[in-house]
């Protein structure tokens, strides 16, 4: 039998601490608490666990800090839980290092969903190296650069296909726009933010079966994207 996913949460309001532990099953889950940031990196150095859930509004310190503390040491996917619904807040957390956001109050569905991916992201890179990529209607073959949606093969010019790679390499984390215009266009365009909505327009129209209500490549408004792989 599978040992469960360790799940540590960071948050200081006992009612989602004890509406997490109410959610999941124990058989599956094993879930670790902390109310303070201080407290929650102390328990992820020791514990090692394979998702973190963060609240912003910690009583020692911001959330944000800890997402950058622990990205000093740490590569466990963070999903920041918050009722900050600002968009600046959001882009300062998941540039700091965090692979996720929900906005409080959330459906258990969808943190499960989330939790879901960020434990397949969690995998050792060994585990990952598939030459081909598949999510719904979206198959690729990395090893042959040859991408394929609903069987039929779609050709991309090259800024396209990596911009689609480095969505595949990411899949199901919310990509902020500075984080793709750097990985691939470089630096220097960091805040041309025109860039993407050309070109994700473009794979939206060869990827999706209808790109005005896409379901594959989600846009996270004011934000960024993520690659849809639920």
């Amino acid at each position: 039998m599978a040992e469960p996913t360790k799940i540590l949460v960071i948050d200081d309001e006992v009612a989602i601490r004890r509406f997490l532990r109410a959610s999941l099953d124990p058989k599956h889950y094993d879930l670790l608490e902390a109310g303070d940031g201080a407290s929650g990196m102390r328990t992820a150095a020791s514990e090692n666990p394979s998702v973190l859930l963060l609240d912003l509004g910690l009583p020692d310190m911001d959330g944000i800090d800890v997402v950058r503390k622990l990205r000093e040491w740490s590569q466990v996917p963070v999903i920041v839980l918050s009722a900050r619904g600002q968009e600046r807040d959001k882009v300062a957390a998941l540039d700091a290092g965090a692979d996720d956001y929900l906005t409080k109050p959330f459906g258990i569905g969808e943190l499960m969903a989330r939790i879901r991916v960020a434990v397949r992201h969690a995998r050792p890179e060994s585990e990952k190296s598939e030459p081909v990529f598949e999510a719904k209607n979206l198959r690729v073959d990395i090893l042959h650069r040859r991408v394929y949606s609903f069987d039929q093969e779609v050709h991309l010019t090259p800024t396209e296909y990596k911009l689609l790679l480095h969505l595949i390499r990411h899949a199901g984390k919310v990509l902020t726009h500075r984080q793709l215009l750097n990985e691939v266009w470089g630096p220097a365009y960091a805040e041309e933010n025109h860039y993407l909505r050309v070109y994700m327009g473009q794979l939206r129209h060869k990827l999706e079966a209808n790109p005005a209500q896409p379901q594959l490549i989600i846009n996270e408004a004011g934000v960024g994207y993520r690659l849809n792989v639920d």
